[in-house]
């Protein structure tokens, strides 16, 4: 188990962690309190850059009676703050392969039937940690208007806290992906520099030089990657 030290000089505040209070040094994320505490956190760690979106919590403010959603890797702990890790939900991830669906648009309703039966309450939404509009996306996913969604939804980070708020009982950030994919294989048009960059690669323009590069020690390797 990871154990996070105290920090020098550090002032110490009190939290709250699964409903048991200690005292933590000012400063850390809810992880590295977690750590701190001797917490063995198993589920909930992943990239700690705020990307995999592994680590979803809650937690509340004195005096505030608002339920708050954050990254625990990337949201730093206050004074008398009680948070908690939270579980994974359960959610429907269709199985298919996006480049094999002619019909992208009619096919979300046979792989996400739920998608439309969006309530318009907003809750996914509000649950979001990266400030995403949620039931926006679900409804233009539901319109084909997938470029919409990719455009809106592309700091998703997979947590599934819409899931656990959704009345629809559908998953949210799955139907987004499948937006997603849909327009990047279907719709988006192959970057053509891209497109000419991996034909060099393929046929070996580069191999030369990736296998002086391989052969070079740890030293000179560094050496030949600093800026002069």
């Amino acid at each position: 188990m990871f154990k996070y030290e105290k920090p020098d000089n550090a002032k110490m505040i009190k939290v709250g962690i699964n409903g048991k209070d200690w005292s933590v040094p000012e400063g850390l994320t809810m992880i590295q309190a977690m750590w701190y505490t001797g917490h063995e956190v198993i589920h909930g760690i992943g990239c700690l850059g705020g990307v995999c979106g592994a680590c979803a919590a809650v937690y509340r403010m004195p005096g505030d009676f608002h339920l708050h959603n954050a990254l625990a890797c990337q949201t730093l702990v206050k004074e008398n703050m009680a948070f908690s890790l939270i579980p994974s939900f359960p959610s429907q991830r269709a199985d298919y392969k996006i480049e094999a669906i002619a019909d992208t648009k009619e096919e979300l309703f046979n792989l996400y039937p739920e998608s439309a039966t969006c309530r318009n309450c907003n809750a996914c939404t509000e649950v979001c940690p990266q400030g995403i509009d949620v039931r926006d996306a679900v409804w233009r996913s539901v319109f084909g208007d997938f470029k919409g969604v990719t455009e809106g939804t592309m700091s998703c980070v997979m947590c599934g806290l819409c899931v656990s708020r959704c009345i629809a009982e559908m998953a949210p950030h799955e139907i987004a992906l499948y937006a997603r994919r849909a327009y990047g294989s279907q719709e988006l048009k192959f970057p053509d520099n891209l497109l000419h960059r991996m034909e060099a690669i393929e046929s070996g323009d580069f191999d030369a030089e990736l296998f002086r590069l391989i052969s070079l020690s740890p030293e000179k390797l560094k050496s030949e990657c600093e800026v002069k």
